[in-house]
């Protein structure tokens, strides 16, 4: 009996340490900010938002990679820069080695993006609907396609390209996947403001996604 015991234990171990190796052997390529800037959505533009996801990775011990936030603008008369333009071509794991998408069609399309898989920058799991405090809206400024909006659509969906800390909104989507019949990643609704305020007031903390470039 012993032996048998032994028998079976020895290939789940193998297995557990196979699978333990494989998650290792992929580096994080996607999290959600576990911490805002503490300004509501001015974020200082684009820039700002890529320094922070960079400083975010590197902290948390991954180096060597060129990090975007996904976040669109919008320009007048034309179309701004969308998301989805911004952050390569995939695939990308989470920091617990957890695939979220392969590519970009998969992404906007099907992506394994849920609460559990939608994880900061350590690997912890961020609070959504059921928690206290609510952080699940999550700051996009872009359509469902990941694209920006287009030059007629009305109203401010970036609060000011990410500059903006008083009147205006952003498009924010839902990392757990619930809340208000919207089950968006990145296009659930529009902010009630730009302020810590204003986003925290509609279950948010100025968070936002990050993604490997290269």
């Amino acid at each position: 009996m012993i032996g048998l015991r032994t028998a079976v234990l020895i290939p789940l171990a193998v297995a557990s340490h196979i699978g333990m190796a494989q998650a290792q052997d992929h580096a994080m390529g996607f999290f959600v900010t576990s911490t805002g800037l503490g300004n509501g959505a001015d974020l200082g533009g684009l820039e700002g938002a890529d320094a922070h996801c960079a400083a975010l990775a590197t902290a948390a011990g991954t180096n060597g990679q060129t990090w975007r936030a996904y976040l669109s603008t919008q320009e007048d008369g034309k179309r701004g820069v969308s998301a989805r333009y911004r952050i390569g071509k995939g695939p990308w794991y989470n920091a617990n080695g957890e695939l979220v998408a392969s590519d970009l069609d998969e992404l906007h399309l099907s992506p394994n993006i849920i609460k559990r898989t939608a994880v900061d920058e350590n690997g912890n799991m961020v609070n959504g609907v059921g928690d206290s405090p609510n952080e699940h809206d999550i700051l996009t400024g872009s359509m469902a396609d990941g694209m920006a909006y287009f030059p007629w659509a009305e109203g401010d969906h970036t609060c000011s390209n990410w500059t903006n800390s008083g009147e205006g909104s952003a498009q924010v989507g839902h990392h757990d996947r619930h809340g208000g019949g919207n089950t968006s990643w990145n296009s659930a609704h529009g902010s009630r403001g730009c302020s810590q305020e204003a986003l925290t007031g509609t279950g948010g903390a100025g968070l936002f996604y990050c993604f490997a470039a290269e």
